[in-house]
């Protein structure tokens, strides 16, 4: 499948497609809020240090409360936390709108807002863990978080935007009143969502209980349930800590770059974080192809090598263009990697500790990403070169290290069975790319057929391609009224019906099973964009048949 059918495949998924739309609204709240927040606390306290104190609030609770919100993701329901959260959060945005009109003094701003950041932490392990529930199959994880990043990205340009023209108009208050109703929007779509039912197993990396175990999950020690992917969770943690800090010091170092060595002074800080926007919607992007792929340990290296040469490139350079397309392709790598590792961890963890496991994680990340906005300044400040060149080093070898440590957990494992992945054997698809091969084996349907049976009538309209497993079937036609004239015999490995399906025209021939045996149906829409993944492929599956009477078109 490409990345615009997977895209179109996820669109199609109800669920995860209001999902999607509410948070992008929801997001585009948050920047919105954030910007306002800011400007207000520092108008009000006129004070850089009450900027700090936000900023330390952001990172705090996370800190604190990351897992107590993860072990909650794992025993309540995660739909209804998602909710309460929203809701919570929206009304202190009024509440805060209202401290804004009353002119509160700053310390009750900045107390409501670090109440948020509270309920905020509770957003990340129940979404990172319900997410995954609302895919249909394995192939639609990785575009789903894909088209996250996407949409995230995009809500960074949109939010301060928006906030840029309400703070112009002197509307500060009316941000957070937006903001409010983002909440109130998004818990709306999350309150209709159900979980579709999922057309194949869960995570084939995921460890399962043995068969035969009758210990609830209640009754498993969380330690016990980590132990069997102890190694790929080492893996992804390296990476995570890794780009964690890495980031959490970039962030930082803009600043210092932008006024002491590009002398761009404070509007060059924020073209570089403009940069980090527009390279994070890049990376997401490539991302969504990338995903597709059965082995994801390449692009995980990718990634890595994107991000960590990019930043080393960061401390040479010495003007604002380079500058920017050097940030623009850290962020890419890092929103790469970030995706990856986070399609990767679904597939792995199972869904039982999922939520419990996020918030570990999410803890030591955070932890990370403070020491890095702590240590790299400090240790940059003279000569941002160095130390730029060894964090590229850094995380170069962390993203080597951890795919390699990841071994054959990278590889997504095929849930498809035996029968339908014999398309993968039919000659004309040959050179195909291995996932629209995969999309289509998942799309496909075993049918059983029945001596006697009429698989395909002449005239009727074409509908489904068909491949034989087993038995024999005969390929009959009839002209003018008269007798019907046997064409030939088709068996196992053979294939019929694509003639009507590429030409839109009614089936030619007649096709009935000559004994029992099975058949690989694949209806007319997953089949036409199989075929539309070659150059050519289509005709030559016409040029097959030219001229011929053909098997059941």
């Amino acid at each position: 499948m490409g990345v615009i059918g997977a895209y179109r495949r996820v669109l199609r998924n109800p669920a995860l497609a209001r999902l999607l739309i509410g948070e992008f609204v929801s997001s585009i709240g948050d920047w919105l809020y954030l910007v306002a927040l800011l400007v207000v606390v520092y108008a009000e306290a006129n004070d850089a240090l009450a900027l700090g104190i936000i900023g330390a609030a952001r990172v705090l609770p996370y800190v604190l409360l990351s897992v107590p919100a993860g072990i909650a993701a794992d025993r309540f329901d995660r739909r209804m936390i998602l909710i309460v959260t929203d809701l919570a959060r929206g009304a202190l945005m009024v509440v805060i709108a209202a401290a804004v009109i009353l002119d509160a003094p700053v310390l009750v701003i900045v107390g409501l807002a670090i109440t948020a950041t509270c309920f905020a932490t509770f957003f990340s392990p129940a979404i990172g863990a319900f997410l995954p529930t609302l895919v249909r199959d394995e192939s639609e994880l990785g575009p789903a978080n894909s088209a996250w990043a996407s949409l995230d990205n995009l809500a960074f340009f949109v939010g301060p935007a928006f906030a840029a023209l309400l703070l112009s108009l002197g509307e500060m208050e009316v941000a957070f009143l937006i903001n409010a109703a983002t909440f109130g929007f998004v818990a709306f779509v999350l309150w209709g969502l159900r979980p579709p039912k999922r057309e194949s197993a869960p995570a084939p990396n995921a460890h399962e209980p043995a068969a035969g175990d009758a210990l609830p999950v209640e009754r498993e020690t969380f330690r016990a349930r980590l132990a069997p992917i102890a190694r790929p969770l080492v893996a992804l943690g390296v990476i995570s800590v890794t780009g964690g800090f890495l980031f959490g010091g970039l962030g930082v170092m803009t600043v210092i770059l932008a006024v002491d060595v590009l002398g761009a002074g404070d509007p060059g800080t924020g073209l570089l974080n403009s940069a980090i926007g527009v390279g994070g919607l890049v990376g997401a992007l490539l991302a969504g192809v990338l995903v597709l792929r059965r082995r994801l340990g390449p692009p995980l290296v990718i990634g890595s090598l994107l991000f960590g040469g990019a930043l080393a490139a960061l401390g040479v350079v010495r003007d604002m263009p380079q500058a920017l397309v050097a940030i623009a392709v850290v962020a890419a790598g890092a929103l790469l990697v970030e995706i990856i590792t986070t399609t990767l961890f679904q597939r792995i963890v199972p869904d039982e500790i999922r939520g419990r496991t996020l918030g570990v994680m999410d803890t030591v990340s955070v932890v990370a990403y403070a020491a890095g906005a702590f240590i790299t300044p400090v240790v940059g400040a003279t000569d941002p070169a160095p130390v730029l060149a060894l964090s590229g080093l850094a995380m170069g070898v962390a993203g080597v290290l951890g795919v390699l440590l990841l071994g054959h957990y990278a590889i997504v494992e095929s849930s498809v069975d035996d029968a339908r992945a014999s398309l993968a054997d039919v000659a004309i698809f040959a050179g195909l790319p291995p996932a629209r091969l995969e999309s289509a084996m998942r799309a496909a349907r075993l049918m059983p057929m029945r001596a006697g049976e009429v698989v395909i009538r002449q005239g009727d309209e074409a509908d489904r391609f068909y491949l034989i497993v087993d038995g024999t079937v005969e390929v009959t036609q009839q002209a003018d009224g008269g007798p019907a004239q046997v064409l030939r015999r088709m068996s196992r490995g053979e294939f019929f019906g694509e003639i009507g399906l590429l030409s839109g025209v009614p089936r030619t021939a007649t096709v009935t099973a000559v004994g029992d045996g099975e058949l690989v149906a694949l209806d007319r829409e997953p089949f036409l964009e199989l075929v539309s993944a070659g150059p050519g492929l289509t005709y030559r599956l016409l040029d097959l048949h030219r001229g011929t009477s053909a098997a059941g078109g």
